[in-house]
């Protein structure tokens, strides 16, 4: 029979040993916009844009500044994932069909699109749960286009709010120093 403070050591070397949640943005799975599983694994080693996106949005032309940040920098191991979010003020389509022929036929969107998610709160699609309690809740979405960087090890890197265009100096800035680094 073991003794009780050994029981209670074990059980605590057990949930020390097995964290909460992920470690990295690598450990994450979602569904694509087609609805096929999307291990985030496939992207180690590259820099992430990820942005909580909206169809009927004042911030959606948006969209056209993304595809631009994917065109020039992928080659340098960049890719933009766009997540479609209906929390702010219901403006994305509930067909992910829909979602998917708007950005590609309105804005000739190639990057990698999420099934639509819950951004917010506790419902959250578990990269948000991440990195709100990762970065803080302060730095989680307060609208459609919020955009989160992740570095070449999967760590969270910084969070821009909805109304920083992908062109902005500072993300811009951000990403090319993301690029440069060697994780």
């Amino acid at each position: 029979m073991l003794k009780p403070f050994v029981v209670a050591a074990a059980a605590a070397l057990t949930i020390a040993a097995s964290p909460a949640g992920p470690q990295s943005a690598f450990q994450i799975t979602t569904k694509t916009i087609d609805g096929k599983p999307m291990p985030w694994s496939q992207f180690k080693g590259k820099v992430l844009l990820v942005v909580n996106t909206a169809s009927f949005c004042g911030f959606t032309p948006q969209y056209e500044g993304l595809q631009k940040l994917q065109d020039e920098y992928a080659a340098k191991g960049f890719t933009v994932i766009g997540v479609p979010s209906g929390d702010f003020g219901d403006q994305e389509y509930d067909d992910a069909g829909k979602i998917k022929d708007f950005c590609e036929a309105t804005y000739r969107v190639k990057f990698p699109m999420t099934e639509k998610s819950v951004v917010k709160g506790a419902k959250a699609a578990p990269f948000y749960r991440w990195a709100a309690d990762t970065l803080g809740k302060d730095k989680a979405p307060a609208w459609n286009f919020h955009k989160y960087l992740v570095g070449r090890d999967g760590k969270l890197i910084a969070s821009f709010p909805s109304k920083v265009t992908p062109q902005s100096p500072e993300l811009v800035g951000a990403l090319s120093e993301a690029i440069a680094a060697k994780s």
